[in-house]
């Protein structure tokens, strides 16, 4: 998501199935169809009921995976993981699902999102006595588990997950049941699905179509689902706090053919370009998007303007999303290699570019003066969101407004930085009144965090802002040394 998007770095995805006799392959299509979450690392986790077995390894999920691999992992019950290193740092031993022995027997944890108070949870246990293997804030639930002081597994977990803050959707898996939680807030995406007698979990619904899954639901904030042989179990862990699911699941991160909460992604991201177009009136000949996550948002802009829909940028299905290369001179080239102008489309014409946000600002650059060498008259960018202004601490690697354009620059000026004839952004209000959630209150069950800076949970303080500043959240609002 950053650089305009194709520059945010999206927080990872987990899957899990129980009660499939070929549990190991399954999750491993489950993984393929989430491969857009995180391209750094993959890993799968199986019981046959006696005992776990792992294999993870860095990359895409057809590279780490191989056919002996899967079939080496026999069992009824599985939980995979892909990632994106947004907190913790790369390396082998960060590749998730972590997988943890003790005497009293096996556990392994799958997570989403990011824990805004792991560093002080990392302290405390520390100085209890805890040695930690990696630097993921995963790690610190596991910790919390066996010090929980309970015999049962189910009441560890759940004791261990009512001291986290922030973003998590955690699947968990022993010998003999998997776990499945989701924060207070549910600023997560999460769903369970059947697939004849076995149950399926995700992070997006598109997982469950390519293995043939029927989606039941979502699962609901302070959820806790226990599965086991003996069927499905529904518990709270924590009382349902403010919904406030991650916008930009809708604007960008979820595949299109993806739903939460009943809402397809696909038919939000229309409703956000047509909006778009009512917001802005712009005389042009032609309106493209970049791909993919900008496609429905340009069809949608140009069915309300009126404006032909051309594909004017054509991506490299060769090359993976831009941000798979953790540095920005790396991503800087990604987006050579991925996105290429259509001359004889662009050329002579006055076009509208949409995508669905600018982060950084880089790439939005590069593409501009593409169209313009291509021959284009002119380029007005419209982005179907509005501008991000503030960090995120809940999964995405936009920790500090340094990174952040909007945050440092006024809309001319970025206008001039991307070098587009203009620039527009879509309004909170139309954002959120498009996407279409019915939930009571103003930001209708969002976290609108990056554009609008009121933040869902307490950030704490040994959590930095810019510059390593320390802030503490009250009322919705940071206050710190410098802020």
């Amino acid at each position: 998501m950053l650089a305009e998007i194709r520059s945010l770095n999206e927080e990872c995805g987990v899957f899990g199935v129980w009660g499939h006799e070929q549990a190991s392959q399954i999750a491993y299509y489950g993984l393929h169809a989430l491969q857009h979450r995180g391209q750094e690392g993959a890993g799968i986790v199986g019981t046959d009921g006696e005992v776990l077995k792992a294999q993870k390894g860095e990359g895409l999920v057809n590279e780490v995976f191989t056919l002996e691999k899967l079939a080496a992992m026999k069992g009824k019950a599985a939980i995979g993981h892909v990632r994106y290193a947004t907190a913790g740092g790369g390396g082998l031993e960060n590749v998730q699902p972590l997988l943890f022995n003790s005497t009293s027997g096996s556990l392994a944890v799958a997570h989403n999102g990011n824990l805004v108070n792991a560093n002080q949870l990392r302290v405390h246990l520390e100085k209890q006595g805890s040695i930690f293997q990696t630097t993921s804030d995963t790690e610190v639930l596991a910790h919390l588990i066996k010090r929980s002081g309970y015999d049962d597994v189910e009441e560890s977990v759940k004791s261990a997950l009512t001291l986290l803050k922030g973003a998590y959707a955690f699947v968990l898996l022993t010998e003999d049941k998997m776990m499945v939680a989701l924060d207070p807030n549910g600023l997560r995406p999460l769903s369970i699905g059947r697939l004849g007698d076995a149950w399926v979990v995700a992070s997006e619904t598109c997982a469950f179509d390519i293995i043939g899954a029927e989606l039941v639901r979502s699962v609901e904030p302070g959820e806790f689902l226990t599965i086991s042989d003996e069927g499905l179990q529904l518990d709270k862990f924590s009382y349902a706090g403010k919904r406030s699911i991650c916008t930009m699941e809708y604007v960008y991160f979820s595949r299109p053919d993806s739903e939460i909460d009943g809402i397809n992604i696909h038919t939000a991201r229309k409703r956000l370009g047509k909006q778009l177009a009512r917001e802005v009136m712009i005389e042009a000949d032609v309106v493209t998007g970049v791909p993919d996550s900008s496609i429905s948002a340009a069809i949608g802009f140009s069915e309300e303007s009126g404006i032909p829909y051309e594909l004017g940028l054509i991506k490299n299905r060769y090359v993976g999303r831009t941000f798979i290369q953790p540095s920005q001179d790396l991503r800087e080239q990604g987006v050579k290699m991925k996105l290429s102008p259509v001359r004889k489309v662009v050329e002579g014409k006055r076009v509208v570019m949409v995508d669905d946000s600018i982060v950084r600002g880089t790439t939005s650059r590069r593409i501009v003066k593409m169209l313009k060498e291509a021959g284009a008259a002119e380029v007005h960018v419209v982005i179907s969101s509005p501008p991000i202004k503030n960090p995120c601490f809940y999964g995405i690697d936009t920790s500090t407004s340094g990174e952040l354009i909007a945050a440092n620059h006024s809309a001319e000026e970025m206008r001039e930085l991307i070098g587009a004839d203009s620039l527009t952004f879509l309004s909170v209000q139309g954002m959120v009144e498009s996407i279409g959630r019915r939930e009571e209150g103003p930001d209708c069950g969002h976290c609108l965090a990056c554009f609008t800076g009121n933040y869902p949970t307490d950030i704490y303080p040994d959590t930095k802002l810019p510059h390593e500043k320390e802030f503490v959240q009250t009322g919705g609002s940071l206050i710190g040394k410098g802020v």
